[in-house]
């Protein structure tokens, strides 16, 4: 069942439902949607509208017909669809919208994190629906989240919502490929997100979009995580917004943690992405895992990437490749070599300095555990 205890939502909607044809904006789908928004306002929903779509709805304004488009021009295509994208959701509303585009490295940082966290707020406080879009014009493969999907779910860890409505070309998750499988059956709850789920999932299937069932699960993962449910319904099907508001299930429902992780380390496990790797002992190992200790230089074996201060790395077990933990290094990777199996107590010593201000290469506040032994 779909919870009462909604306050706040973010629901995303994808290129295959904004741009069907590839041709620019389509009221096809959107007119539903739209109507949905509108009925949860009424309701007393809060809505944080997540929408792909500025490629496909900018690229019939370029005579290019190959499938594969080169960067610099899909930038072209999202600038000009973008103004496109938020002409055509404005036009569905008799109240204000607000344009809210984001990079991974937006949602990366701590401090544009926190001042995303404050607009939306502020978006929200004075009935204005922020339509939140990956910002195609800019962002490199180093910055860019890459699918709306997971793009969604960090907004709404953001924003502290109830709920992620995510909208597929499927009803939800099946037991097979519905379009292979004749006897395929959809699953209607899933209590906890593992490998089974995963394998459950196929690849992208549509021409237009970039994420298949296999990013809705990553994405369903991040807001459960967070303590938010995730649903996962057709687009295509208006009949399935009319469930959700009255209160019943439509599709697939993946429920929030009980108990969610601490804001921070959802920040660390589920946003940073790691830019080296900090090999550890076994003694270190049994120091993380089993009594919540920090990662000292006394434990590291050795290190590989190139980090600085600040950047997020995964620890692995020096005998093997198991991903114990992820953290906030507060030592560069050139000071991690020269540090690396020495006391804290010499830290200074081998470095002239302490730049960390602490002995701790990772301290337990600022390191989630992957893995327990």
């Amino acid at each position: 069942m779909i919870n009462p205890s909604w306050r706040r939502i973010v629901l995303k909607v994808g290129s295959a439902l904004i741009a069907p044809e590839n041709q620019g904006c389509s009221e096809q789908y959107l007119r539903p949607i739209a109507e949905f928004i509108r009925q949860c306002r009424l309701q007393g929903l809060e809505v944080i509208l997540v929408s792909s779509g500025s490629v496909a709805a900018g690229r019939h304004h370029f005579n290019f017909q190959h499938q594969r488009v080169p960067l610099a021009l899909k930038r072209a295509m999202a600038a000009v669809g973008q103004n496109e994208l938020m002409n055509f959701w404005s036009r569905c509303f008799d109240f204000p919208c607000a344009q809210v585009l984001l990079t991974h490295g937006d949602l990366s940082d701590r401090v544009r994190h926190v001042n995303i966290k404050n607009t939306l707020r502020r978006l929200l406080d004075h009935q204005v629906l922020p339509i939140v879009n990956e910002n195609d014009t800019i962002a490199t493969n180093e910055l860019k989240v890459g699918d709306n999907d997971n793009l969604a779910a960090m907004v709404a860890t953001v924003a502290n919502a109830d709920a992620l409505i995510i909208c597929s070309d499927v009803d939800g998750l099946y037991t097979a490929d519905p379009n292979k499988d004749p006897f395929a059956s959809l699953i209607p709850e899933v209590r906890k997100i593992d490998q089974r789920i995963y394998d459950l999932a196929g690849g992208a299937s549509s021409k237009v979009g970039t994420g298949g069932m296999y990013t809705k699960i990553e994405a369903a993962e991040k807001a459960a995580a967070h303590g938010i449910d995730t649903v996962i319904i057709d687009g295509h099907k208006p009949d399935g917004f009319q469930c959700i508001l009255a209160g019943k299930n439509p599709g697939t429902i993946f429920y929030g943690q009980a108990e969610p992780l601490p804001a921070k380390k959802h920040w660390v496990r589920h946003t940073l992405r790691a830019k080296g790797e900090i090999w550890v002992d076994d003694g270190c190992i049994e120091a993380l895992s089993r009594h919540g200790a920090s990662l000292l230089c006394s434990g590291i074996v050795s290190i590989s990437g190139e980090f600085d201060s600040g950047d997020a790395v995964l620890v692995r077990c020096s005998q093997g490749k198991r991903k114990i933990a992820k953290g906030v290094s507060r030592f560069s990777a050139s000071e991690l070599f020269s540090i690396k199996g020495q006391q804290s107590r010499d830290i200074a010593a081998c470095l002239g300095y302490c730049p960390a201000g602490s002995d701790a290469v990772i301290h337990r506040s600022e390191m989630m555990l992957l893995e327990r032994i």
